[in-house]
């Protein structure tokens, strides 16, 4: 029964050693998630400046045709 104590303390952690592992750990999750954040402000405003062009405003105009008019289903 000794042997299996003795044994066992190496294995435990402290209090300090799991505080320490659990921030380190908070503090990459919480770098990834501002990066995440600063992507998608940016890509937002990119997406914004780009949908504000001139060209992709006539390129989305021009692109739809009604498809409807020799359809078999027409009824006129």
């Amino acid at each position: 029964m000794m042997k299996i104590l003795a044994y066992s303390s190496h294995f435990l952690v402290s209090t300090t050693q799991l505080t320490v592992v659990l921030i380190l750990t908070a503090a990459v999750f919480i770098f990834f998630i501002v990066v995440a954040i600063i992507k998608m402000y940016k890509l937002k405003a990119e997406n914004k400046r780009l949908t504000e062009m001139e060209s992709y405003k006539a390129s989305v105009d021009e692109s739809y045709k009604d498809f409807t008019e020799g359809h078999l289903y027409d009824n006129n």
